[in-house]
């Protein structure tokens, strides 16, 4: 597979995605600059963590309107897998192909740790690597990361088995059931707050990240999707 890590002004996470998918897990990878308007010959999106645009009106509202992000709503109907970390995640949900929205930190304050997560399905297209239940420890780095929907929007992600990853035992940011990370409806598109790229190594405090990466490779390039 051949995945493409949009670089948007600001971007800052890029070069972990790219030492992450290319350098770890052998896949190959490129560097797409947000101004481009194709995405042919890739099969697959990553969408860094950072400060894209400088976090200007709100974290990645400039973003989504990006020329690139075009493509990636196209890659995103097309069943191809589309992941977003971080600044990823809310240029995600601003763009409409997760639903909800990232706002500040519960207590204001920028969070960089370490944090356990909770695999809560275990039978998505980037999760199957992982037991059901199991815990992971993941680095975090952001400010606004409460993830908040409606009632209705959070009956939904339950009902679709959309929430993936929740904060084990801390809610760290004051997140709605302590989401960190959902799909969409197609279980193709993935956004969360923590840095499953920055978990890819023991040298680094942690190789957890890995299972998530070897789960995306296998499911897509196979062309057998778990169901979620």
């Amino acid at each position: 597979m051949k995945f493409a890590v949009i670089v948007y002004p600001g971007s800052n996470c890029n070069m972990d995605l790219y030492w992450a998918i290319k350098d770890i897990m052998g896949a190959d990878a490129e560097y797409v600059r947000h101004d481009a308007t194709s995405l042919e010959g890739f099969d697959g999106v990553l969408l860094p963590g950072g400060f894209s645009y400088g976090d200007y009106l709100r974290c990645g509202a400039i973003a989504r309107f990006s020329p690139i992000m075009e493509e990636v709503k196209r890659f995103a109907e097309e069943g191809k897998p589309v992941f977003g970390t971080c600044n990823g995640f809310q240029v995600l949900t601003e763009a409409g192909l997760l639903p909800g929205v990232l706002l500040r930190n519960r207590d204001l304050k920028f969070i960089c740790k370490t944090v356990p997560l909770k695999v809560e399905n275990n039978n998505s297209n980037f999760t199957s690597e992982y037991e059901a239940g199991e815990i992971i420890n993941i680095p975090v780095a952001h400010g606004e990361g409460n993830y908040y929907c409606d009632d209705e929007t959070l009956e939904e992600l339950k009902a679709n088995n959309q929430i993936i990853f929740t904060y084990d035992g801390e809610n760290i940011n004051g997140s709605r059931e302590s989401i960190a990370g959902i799909t969409n409806k197609a279980g193709n598109v993935l956004g969360m707050m923590p840095h499953p790229e920055r978990a890819m190594e023991a040298i680094l405090g942690s190789e957890d990240g890995k299972k998530f990466f070897k789960s995306l490779l296998k499911n897509f390039s196979e062309g057998a999707a778990v169901n979620v």
